[in-house]
This record gives C-alpha cells, sequence and structure tokens, in this order.
C-alpha cells in the first residue's frame, strides 16, 4: 500500500449534509446497523487494467476465486418441494443444486461420472438423475442407483460412482454454494449481514421478479457500476432531484462486506438550485408513474417523510403487512450490501433488490448481470410462487421487461456505459485504472480481496 504525502487529507469527505445528518432528521429513530459507519484508508495504489481485460487473469480467477468462494444460487424457494432443483453455472462450471430430503440441500458436480455429459441443462423437479446419454442413474442424495449395463463395469464400486459434491450454506432464504471444501464456512463469510438484516426477515419474502441479460463488459466492471453513487450527476441527472450521491456513506466492514447508502426523497447536493419538497416528493413518485401534483405534501413537511408514509401505506395496503414500525431510511433509501465476490442485498423495505454478476461463460469481455425483486409474503393466503427468470435478448433494454416499471430505464444507463468501459479499458495508453479513497472504497476492496485469493493467501 502506497503511503500518502504528508499533506494528503485520507478521512477527506463531503463538505455538506452527511447521510447520518439526514438520519437525525427522520419521522423514526433508524436501526442501529444503519448508524454503524467502517471507513477504513484502502490505499491509494492504481489498479492493473489486465484486471479486467486479461484472459490469462481470468483463467486464475476461475482456479483460484470463483472455485473457492460462496456464491448464492438460488433461493430455497425456487426448490422448495422434495426433488426440486435448479443449476447453477459460473464460468464454464456447473451445478445441481437440489432438495434431496424436506431439511437437506445438497450440490452436486453437473456431471456425468461415466463419459462426463451434463446430467441436467434445466431446472425442475425429478426423483431421481439420470443421464440422458447412456442411463447412468443416481438418487437424489449422489448415492449411485444403477446403469443398463452393470456386467461391464464390475470394476466400479458404488463409492466410485457417488458423485462429488459442494459445500451448501443457507442465510435470509438464500442458497449458497462452495465449490471447495476448505476455507471459510458460510456464516464467517457474511459477518455482520444477519444482525443488519434481521428486521428484514429475508426468508419471509419471495422472488417477485427475476431479470437477467448479458453485458458486453468484464464482471468486475459490470459489478464496480453498482458499487459507488457519484457517477448520478451524468449517467443519471433525472434522479438527481430525489436521490443523495455525493453524500452517500460508504462502509467496509469486514473482509467480504461492504455497503453503500444513498438518501431517497432528498435531493443532490450537486443541484444548482435545490428544488423544493413538493418537487422532490413529485419526481420520487413519478418512478412509479404517479403524476406531479396527485398528492401534495404537508406544509411544515419534508418530502422524504411525506414519501416513506405514503409507501408504509400503500405497501400495507397491497399484501396486509404492517410496516409501521420500519424507519424513514428503510421505506426510501438505496441501501446496497455487497458480499464478495458477486452479490449484492438491498437493506430496505421498498427497495428489496438483489443484484448477481457472474463471468458469460469462459468469456473475459461479457458477464450476466441479473436482479430480483424480493417482497413480503401476504399476511393472508398463500406464499406466491417465486417468478421465473425472465432473459432479455442482446437487442432488448431493461426498461423492456414490464416488471422494471423506473428502475428498467435507469440500468440502461448504467449498460450504456459499460460496453465503452470495457473498450476504453482496452485501449488503455498507461494500462491503469484510478480509484477514489472514500467513494470508491468498495471498488478497492473488491480487488484487494481478488488479489488475495489469486495469490492464495486465503
Amino acid at each position: 500500500m502506497s503511503k500518502p504525502a504528508a499533506s494528503f487529507d485520507t478521512g477527506a469527505r463531503f463538505a455538506g449534509q452527511s447521510y447520518q445528518d439526514i438520519l437525525d432528521q427522520d419521522s423514526r429513530e433508524a436501526p442501529a446497523n444503519l448508524r454503524a459507519q467502517s471507513e477504513p484508508y484502502l490505499g491509494s495504489d492504481p489498479i492493473p487494467v489486465a484486471n479486467y481485460t486479461s484472459q490469462e487473469q481470468f483463467d486464475r480467477e476461475v482456479e483460484k476465486m470463483w472455485m473457492r468462494t460462496w456464491q448464492m444460487a438460488c433461493r430455497e424457494e425456487e426448490i422448495a418441494n422434495v426433488g426440486d432443483y435448479i443449476t447453477y453455472e459460473i464460468a464454464d462450471r456447473s451445478l445441481v443444486v437440489v432438495r434431496s430430503e424436506e431439511d437437506q440441500i445438497q450440490a452436486f458436480f453437473n456431471t456425468c461420472l461415466h463419459r462426463g455429459r451434463k446430467l441436467v441443462t434445466q431446472p425442475g423437479r425429478k426423483n431421481q438423475f439420470r443421464c440422458p446419454f447412456h442411463g447412468f442413474t443416481w438418487n437424489l442424495d449422489g448415492s449411485f442407483k444403477e446403469h443398463p449395463f452393470p456386467w461391464d463395469f464390475q470394476h466400479l464400486t458404488d463409492q466410485d460412482l457417488q458423485l462429488p459434491e459442494a459445500r451448501v450454506g443457507t442465510w435470509g432464504g438464500f442458497v449458497f454454494v462452495n465449490f471447495s471444501q476448505t476455507g471459510p464456512d458460510l456464516m464467517e463469510v457474511l459477518g455482520p449481514l444477519p444482525e443488519h438484516f434481521a428486521n428484514l426477515q429475508l426468508e419471509n419474502k419471495y422472488i417477485a421478479f427475476h431479470v437477467a441479460k448479458v453485458v458486453k463488459a468484464n464482471w468486475k466492471a459490470v459489478s464496480e457500476a453498482f458499487m459507488e453513487s457519484h457517477h448520478t450527476i451524468d449517467t443519471h441527472p433525472q434522479i438527481m432531484p430525489y436521490l443523495a450521491d455525493v453524500n452517500s456513506q460508504y462502509d467496509v466492514f469486514s473482509d467480504y462486506i461492504t455497503r453503500q447508502i444513498s438518501a431517497g426523497a432528498v435531493a443532490s447536493p450537486h443541484l444548482a438550485e435545490q428544488p423544493s419538497e413538493q418537487t422532490i416528493a413529485d419526481e420520487f413518485l413519478g418512478q412509479m408513474d404517479m403524476p406531479a401534483g396527485q398528492v401534495q405534501v404537508p406544509e411544515g413537511m419534508t418530502a422524504r417523510v411525506f414519501v416513506a408514509q405514503m409507501m408504509r401505506d400503500m405497501l400495507a395496503s397491497g399484501d396486509g403487512n404492517d410496516y409501521d414500525k420500519f424507519s424513514d431510511a428503510e421505506m426510501l433509501d438505496a441501501i446496497l450490501y455487497n458480499c464478495f465476490p458477486n452479490l449484492s442485498v438491498w437493506g430496505g423495505i421498498a427497495n428489496n433488490l438483489v443484484y448477481r454478476w457472474r463471468p458469460n461463460g469462459a468469456d473475459v469481455h461479457s458477464a450476466i448481470m441479473e436482479v430480483y425483486s424480493l417482497a413480503f409474503v401476504p399476511k393472508n393466503g398463500p406464499r406466491p410462487k417465486p417468478a421465473a427468470i425472465h432473459w432479455l435478448s442482446e437487442d432488448e433494454n431493461w426498461a423492456d421487461a414490464p416488471q422494471m416499471v423506473g428502475l428498467g430505464s435507469v440500468l440502461d444507463q448504467d449498460m450504456g456505459n459499460l460496453p465503452y468501459v470495457q473498450e476504453g479499458l482496452r485501449a488503455s495508453g498507461n494500462q491503469m485504472v484510478q480509484f477514489g479513497n472514500y467513494q470508491e472504497m468498495r471498488l478497492r476492496q473488491h480487488h484487494i480481496m481478488m488479489d488475495r485469493y489469486l495469490n492464495e493467501e486465503i
């Protein structure tokens, strides 16, 4: 780590109103996790462009990082019944994640031990896994069951044909997998997440929508576009009247867990003229297709307090749950937690999004981005089925997905940058990328962890 010059202020922050100042003005006390702050100085060295463009580096990532880290594979509700399974693909590797018993989830390498064909290619439900090539068959628990030619395979025991297994862990309704049998356990990696999310009952949520698209940029470049908020001024100027940006808060809580928070229903300090409380409310509600002026902010009330209560009332009328206990921040703010290497879980109620980024096969220059929305299970009535994944084609925009009202157009602005980020990186003259010390602290931590895995320090 390089040492800053004597005049270098490693604690420099935006000089105006902070996120903590905004919390002080809210109608309800924010939970302790939103009051927590952890802002270490992580160095100022440049990042090699090769981290995003080198095929050799990418191949090392697969072997030394992707094969040794915990990754979210699915939600438990997607494999709710015995025999339900999904496939989890990362780079050129594949697992079958199956509910083998009512209280047991297992993950097997998706390879027939006879001639190597993938056992399954689509999610579904089975009472056994039978290879479509020659009929070798396994039980749901990975034990070998039978094949049509026992007389010709007398040299193999059932133990020889036991499906190799990955580690599995669960938290908050998520199912995580790890290809390696060594390294830290899941709860050690998650660190403060269970405590920080205790109020949000993630296990009592279901997938309201799930949209995915291939992006023409390295997976790190894609994920890092969602690890800072100061790109708003040029990439998303239309949201500046209702989303704070330069005064967002950034935290690094552990090796694996980082966070950023941007206040909702609060105008960006970058605006030359601050909008009225009515304008802030109109702009915020406009993203939900609510016409300006349809509701009026009472005299003396902030747009933030007013809109937060509107959101509580709207959600309660929709699913019958009580949202009164949740703070203004939990109702309105963009609260993005990242779990290294590729998962982002939003820590809010109305903004209950999940992002997942993955390499697109073995291509260093493209990635898969997925967006989930989680919603509380209705208080009365059956648990809704999880939404199926909606794949967008290369020619489709995020806004073309009917589920993504408001959010889709914002994502399309991000996606408008990313192919040119990748092209620019490949054309770099000095082969270096420079990060800010505070606002891009989470990006730097991402690369620190990558280097530790590649250097086999973990």
